[in-house]
C-alpha cells in the first residue's frame, strides 16, 4: 500500500553575496566553507572565525548560572559528610548520560550513589513518588536531578517531609513558580544570567561538575566526561553553536582518542570506527541503539553500558542492546505499515491514528515517519483499555502544541513544544478529536501549505565538489540547531543511471555535470517516488560526503530532494536546429547565433581544459560549455559545428550523446573560411 507522497513544493535558495564569499576564501577558507558561512550571513572572516570557535576558553563560568552555588556548596558538605546520595534521570539519551555523568562524579568522590531512571513503559516523564519512597528506604539525604526536576515543586516538598535534600539541574522551560529545592540549576530560568541558554541536560550537569571541581581542573574534568556530554547533546539536537560546539568537538576527540569502555564496546559493535566518529554517525547509528532501552522498557540495559568498567561485559551489553535496537526496529515497522495500510487513502489534514496492538515505546518515531512521508503533523495513540497515550510531531510549521490548547477540552493531560507533544485522553473522545484538529489545522494553516526545503546555496560549477574542498567543509562540524548540515543544489545535472538498492527502499543515482560525474544515494525513497531516469535532466539539493570503500575515497551526494530540471529552456537551441535544417531565418535571428571572437575562444578553451575527449549526452555538454563561456546554448551549436567544418575537432554522435576530439597539433586556421560562418553573415 503506498499512500499519497508528498513532496517538497519549493526550495527556498539563500544564495550569498559573491563579494563575501570571495574575502572569506582570501582569509583562507576553502571555496565550498566560504560560500556556506557567506550564505549564513558570516561575512566578515573574524565574525566567521568567532562562529567556529570551540576552545574551551569561550566556555562561561558555571557560578554564572543562578543556584550554581547554591548546588555546588551543598554537594561539597554530602562530600564531606559521606553522605548517601541518589541522582534522578530520564529515559532518554540526554538524561541518560546525565545520570552516568553525576553518578561517576560523585562515586568518584567516595560516595553511596543510587542512580534512578525511570521506565518510560510504567512511570512516564519526571519525578515520582515511588522513586522518592525507594531512596528513603536506603537512606539517602542528597537527591541531584539531571535533565528534569524543574516542574517537580510537589515532589521536593514530599523529599523534604522525608528528610531528604533536592539539587535540581534541568535545561527545560520554567513554569511560573520554580520548586522550592536547595538549589535549582537551569539556564532558562527567567532570573538566570547565564550567557549561553542552548545547554542540554548534560550540559548542565557537566557545568556542576565544573563548578565543583574548579577552573583549574577544566581540561581535566572535560577530558574525562566530554565523551558523555557530547552524546547527550546531540541526541537531544541542541544548538551546534557556542558552548555547545567547544563541548562536542572535545568530547568527540576523547571518543576518537579513549572513550568509555561501553562507548568504544558500542562503536564496535556498529561498526563505527573511532578515528571517524563524527556528530553523525552518533546521531544516526549510536543515538538510536541507545534510545531502543528507554523505548522498549529497559533503559538499565543502555546505563549498565555506559557505566561498564569490563570490555567483556561492555562487549556482552553492546550485543544486547543492538539486538533490542533490532526488536525496536522490527516492532517499529511493523506499527508504521499497519499505520499506511490505514492511511490507503492519503493524507491531507492531521493524521491522527490509534490502535490496541500498538507499542507504546516506537509511537514518537512511527509519527515522525509519517509526517516525514505525507508532510502533514501527525498523532499516534497506543490505546490500552480506553486510556490513550499518544506521540505527536509537528510537520512544516504547524504548531502542534498550540493545536493540542485547542483541544484541551477532549485531553486529559498534554505537554510539549510547537514541533512535538504528547497527550493522554479517553479514548471516547477520539472522534471528536480528529474533527477538532482537522478544523483547526485548515483554520489556522490552511490546505495547500507549501512544503519548503531550504537550501544553503547553489552549486555553479561541480568542479567545485572534491574531496579536498567537502573534507575542508565537513571539518566545520558539529552540525545541528544554529548550525545545520548544509544543503546545497545543482540545476541541470544529466541523469546517467537509477537504480534501487537496499530492496528498492533506496535509491542509487549517477548524475553528470560540467563533464564530471557523481554518484548520488537518495535514501527512503523508492525509484518509482523519485520519477527521473537515465537521459533526463535533473535538479537536485544534496549534503555532501565522502564515500569510503576499499581504501578509495570518492564524492558521494546524499539527495534530500530531485526532480525534472527547471533550468529555463534556450531559444536559441531552436533556432539553431532550424539553422543547420536550411530553414530560412531573419537577419536578426542570424546576428543572434553568431559567436564573435572571444566567443570562439572561450568555447575552444573550455574544451581543451578537458584535457581529452569531452563526452556526455549533447544536451548536457552544450548547456555546459554555455555556462561556463557565458554564451547561448544556440551560439555554442555553432562554434563546435565551426570546429568541425575547420578540421579543429572530431565529433562524433549516437542518438542523444556525442563526443568531441579537439585537435592537439596546434594547428592555425582562419575562422573565415567557414562556410557556416559565411552564412550567419548572409554572404
Amino acid at each position: 500500500m503506498v499512500g499519497t507522497i508528498r513532496a517538497f513544493d519549493e526550495w527556498k535558495i539563500q544564495g550569498f553575496d559573491p563579494g563575501h564569499a570571495a574575502r572569506l576564501e582570501q582569509a583562507g577558507f576553502t571555496p565550498l566553507t566560504a560560500r556556506l558561512l557567506a550564505s549564513r550571513g558570516l561575512t566578515e572572516p573574524r565574525d566567521a572565525v568567532e562562529f567556529l570557535q570551540d576552545g574551551l576558553d569561550i566556555l562561561s563560568d558555571p557560578f554564572l548560572m543562578a543556584d550554581m552555588d547554591k548546588a555546588a556548596a551543598r554537594i561539597r558538605l554530602a562530600i564531606e559528610r559521606g553522605e548517601r546520595t541518589a541522582v534522578y534521570g530520564d529515559y532518554d539519551v540526554d538524561g541518560l548520560t546525565s545520570t552516568c555523568l553525576i553518578t561517576t562524579y560523585l562515586r568518584s568522590k567516595g560516595l553511596f550513589c543510587e542512580p534512578y531512571i525511570p521506565e518510560r513503559l510504567t512511570e512516564g516523564y519526571g519525578v515520582n513518588e515511588e522513586a522518592l519512597r525507594h531512596f528513603k528506604e536506603l537512606d539517602v539525604s542528597l537527591i541531584v536531578t539531571v535533565d528534569c526536576g524543574v516542574t517537580a515543586s510537589a515532589q521536593v516538598e514530599l523529599a523534604r517531609e522525608m528528610g531528604m535534600d533536592m539539587v535540581i539541574t534541568d535545561h527545560h522551560e520554567c513554569s511560573s513558580e520554580l520548586p522550592d529545592a536547595g538549589a535549582v540549576v537551569d539556564p532558562h530560568r527567567p532570573d538566570c544570567p547565564y550567557p549561553f541558554k542552548g545547554l542540554a541536560g548534560v550540559g548542565v550537569a557537566l557545568k556542576l561538575v565544573c563548578a565543583l571541581e574548579g577552573p583549574d581542573k577544566l581540561e581535566q574534568v572535560i577530558d574525562e566526561y566530554g565523551d558523555l556530554a557530547a552524546m547527550g547533546t546531540i541526541a537531544d539536537i541542541m544548538p551546534m553553536v557556542g558552548e555547545n560546539r567547544a563541548i562536542v568537538r572535545r568530547g568527540i576527540a576523547a571518543l576518537k582518542k579513549k572513550g568509555r569502555i561501553g562507548l568504544t564496546a558500542l562503536m564496535a559493535e556498529t561498526g563505527v570506527e573511532p578515528d571517524k566518529v563524527n556528530s553523525i554517525n552518533i546521531s544516526f547509528i549510536l543515538v538510536p541503539k541507545l534510545n531502543a532501552a528507554g523505548r522498549m522498557g529497559k533503559v538499565r540495559l543502555a546505563f549498565d553500558l555506559l557505566m561498564s568498567r569490563s570490555e567483556a561485559e561492555a562487549e556482552k551489553l553492546a550485543k544486547e542492546l543492538c539486538m533490542l535496537n533490532q526488536e525496536r526496529r522490527g516492532v517499529e515497522n511493523e506499527v508504521y505499515e499497519d499505520a499506511l495500510t490505514m492511511l490507503s487513502g492519503g493524507a491531507d489534514a492531521p493524521i491522527i491514528l490509534a490502535s490496541e496492538d500498538w507499542h507504546q515505546g516506537v509511537s514518537g518515531i512511527v509519527a515522525s515517519r509519517l509526517v516525514e512521508k505525507f508532510g502533514v503533523p501527525a498523532i499516534v495513540i497506543c490505546n490500552v483499555e480506553g486510556n490513550g497515550r499518544g506521540s505527536c510531531r509537528s510537520a512544516y510549521g504547524f504548531n502542534i502544541f498550540e493545536a493540542l490548547d485547542d483541544s484541551a477540552d477532549l485531553l486529559e493531560s498534554y505537554g510539549g513544544h510547537e514541533l512535538a507533544a504528547g497527550l493522554t485522553m479517553d479514548m471516547k473522545n477520539l472522534p471528536a478529536f480528529r474533527e477538532r484538529m482537522r478544523e483547526f489545522y485548515k483554520k489556522k494553516e490552511g490546505e495547500g501549505r507549501k512544503l519548503v526545503l531550504n537550501v544553503d546555496y547553489e552549486v555553479d560549477s561541480a568542479s567545485l565538489l572534491t574531496i579536498e574542498n567537502i573534507d575542508s567543509l565537513v571539518s566545520n562540524e558539529p552540525w545541528g540547531g544554529g548550525n545545520p548540515p548544509p544543503i546545497l543544489c545543482m540545476r541541470g545535472v544529466s541523469v546517467e543511471s537509477v537504480s534501487p538498492i537496499g530492496g528498492d527502499r533506496h535509491v542509487k543515482m549517477r548524475v553528470s555535470r560540467d563533464f564530471r560525474s557523481i554518484d548520488c544515494v537518495f535514501f527512503s525513497k523508492t525509484v518509482r517516488e523519485l520519477g527521473l531516469r537515465a537521459g533526463m535532466l535533473a535538479d537536485i539539493a544534496f549534503e555532501v560526503s565522502v564515500n569510503e570503500f576499499r581504501g578509495v575515497r570518492s564524492v558521494q551526494l546524499l539527495l534530500k530532494d530531485a526532480r525534472p530540471s527547471r533550468v529555463p529552456a534556450d531559444e536559441s537551441v531552436a533556432l539553431a536546429m532550424k539553422f543547420f535544417k536550411g530553414s530560412r531565418l531573419s537577419p536578426g535571428e542570424l546576428s543572434s547565433l553568431l559567436p564573435d571572437r572571444p566567443v570562439f575562444a572561450a568555447v575552444w578553451r573550455c574544451m581543451v581544459s578537458c584535457q581529452g575527449a569531452v563526452a556526455g549526452s549533447i544536451r548536457e555538454i552544450v548547456s555546459e560549455i554555455s555556462r561556463k563561456v557565458n554564451a547561448s546554448c544556440g551560439k555554442v551549436i555553432v562554434c563546435l559545428s565551426v570546429f568541425e567544418e575547420l578540421g579543429l575537432a572530431e565529433i562524433s554522435r549516437f542518438r542523444d550523446n556525442m563526443s568531441i576530439y579537439p585537435d592537439s597539433t596546434g594547428k592555425k586556421v582562419n575562422l573565415n573560411d567557414s562556410d557556416i560562418l559565411r552564412r550567419l553573415r548572409g554572404e
